[in-house]
């Protein structure tokens, strides 16, 4: 049975590694060494841990764009944030406010992949979004309970807006949470995927079982 899980990881963490963007960009797989050397600021309750990039000396004025981010924690056995609770989400709204960052990036994003066509996912503003980093499917934007969209955004719009392609930029694929970037609070927002941010990462237990399972010999 431990085999067949440890291989069923491997075949996720492959796949996923393997996926392409359209620019010619990956989604990379993790490294061993970096995941045994990564750091943790901060672990919640139920065990997982986080990196904040603007605690670290040598990330502190470090930004990436989504893709960047995410590969950045990927190769330390990590992701970015996928905020699957209320209290996960006012637990990093919290430490946003409190250290005056002005917004991150997570790992949500709206399905625009190859598949994405399904009918379970349109329309795709509305049920398209998804944690990336879990394959877990977000509530629908139009059930205001289940989400922290924020109200209001730079047209002055409920998010998500797609503000930038609508005024001849990128689709806004991304999902950031924007401290009073709007003087509307602390709220998830949609982003075109290319601008940089500050890096939140979080444990990814998939990542980790995989490396451990290929490295039975290093402590991660």
């Amino acid at each position: 049975m431990k085999v067949l899980a440890g291989l069923v990881v491997l075949a996720v963490v492959c796949a996923t590694a393997q996926a392409q963007f359209a620019n010619g960009r990956i989604l990379e797989p993790p490294v061993p060494e970096l995941c045994a050397q990564r750091v943790i600021h901060e672990r919640r309750p139920d065990g997982k841990g986080y990196f904040f990039s603007w605690r670290e000396p040598a990330t502190r004025n470090v930004e990436e764009d989504w893709l960047g981010g995410r590969n950045y924690c990927r190769q330390r056995c990590m992701d970015l944030v996928s905020i699957e609770t209320q209290d996960e989400n006012e637990w990093i709204k919290s430490r946003l406010v409190r250290e005056n960052v002005k917004y991150i990036w997570t790992s949500g994003r709206i399905c625009d992949f190859k598949g994405c066509d399904r009918t379970d996912l349109q329309p795709a503003r509305v049920n398209g979004w998804f944690w990336t980093a879990e394959l877990q499917k977000l509530a629908p934007t139009t059930n205001r309970q289940q989400n922290d969209w924020s109200e209001n955004g730079g047209i002055g719009q409920p998010q998500p807006d797609n503000r930038e392609l609508l005024q001849g930029g990128a689709p806004e694929n991304c999902l950031a949470v924007l401290n009073q970037f709007y003087n509307d609070g602390v709220n998830w927002h949609d982003v075109a995927c290319h601008h940089r941010k500050p890096i939140l990462c979080e444990e990814n237990d998939a990542l980790l079982k995989y490396v451990r399972y290929t490295n039975p010999n290093l402590r991660v």
